[in-house]
């Protein structure tokens, strides 16, 4: 096996290699950590499975790392500074992180591969890369998985999932109303009709229905007279 004083040792390409390798190691508490909070929060057993079988992974990763590093340097990769763990804002959140980390993951990885002498070492990393590969594909299954039924959730019960909506989220979801307004503007109709009909149906939105729901109600109230003042202002041709 290479040792610090093999000649090779004096490679600036390998002392970058070995470098990302010691960087590759060092934040393995704080992994640990990010990991244990995944599968502490993941809502299904599936979900948990993924995870677990990632984090598996990544800590046969960090032996092999630390394998690669003793095999040329002769000496452990030493201690890293203090790390932190922050929890992400939502199990979603640090779904998407996690995928996002992969794809860097594979592209220092590749670096490092580069960078080592031709032989088994190669072959290690292309095996790692490998696998971070397919966990960034498992990343992606979980959040398109937990996006859908967010989605699926926030159609039956909008007022529960729309209490943490920031500003953009609120424009993102009235958008369909916007929409409607612009096309029955082009129709014609009296402004008045038109800002009473979709400010209101935002009202109803902020109340918890959807905007689909809100605009029918409105629209149902017009056509059954409950409101008096929608049906007389829709009446009011307006005309360019």
């Amino acid at each position: 096996m290479p040792r610090a004083n093999n000649q090779m040792m004096y490679s600036p390409q390998l002392q970058m290699a070995l470098e990302g390798v010691k960087k590759a190691v060092q934040g393995e508490r704080e992994d640990e950590l990010f990991y244990d909070y995944l599968i502490s929060v993941a809502p299904t057993t599936e979900e948990k499975d993924i995870l677990t079988s990632i984090r598996d992974d990544e800590r046969r990763h960090n032996k092999l790392f630390r394998k690669i590093y003793k095999d040329f340097t002769g000496v452990e990769v030493p201690s890293g500074d203090e790390e932190t763990f922050e929890k992400p804002k939502s199990y979603i959140e640090g779904i998407k992180k996690a995928l996002f980390g992969e794809l860097r993951a594979v592209e220092k990885y590749r670096d490092i591969r580069s960078a080592l002498p031709i032989g088994p070492y190669r072959d290690v990393l292309f095996d790692i890369i490998t696998d971070e590969i397919k966990h960034s594909s498992k990343y992606n299954y979980l959040f398109t998985l937990n996006s859908s039924m967010n989605a699926k959730a926030m159609d039956k019960d909008p007022a529960k999932d729309t209490s943490k909506f920031t500003p953009d989220d609120w424009v993102r979801y009235i958008t369909p109303l916007v929409n409607r307004a612009l096309a029955e503007a082009k129709e014609g109709i009296n402004p008045e009709h038109l800002y009473q009909e979709f400010i209101l149906s935002g009202v109803l939105v902020g109340l918890g229905k959807n905007p689909q729901e809100a605009i029918e109600q409105v629209e149902l109230w017009e056509r059954d007279g409950t409101s008096e003042l929608l049906l007389k202002s829709k009446m009011a041709r307006y005309y360019y």
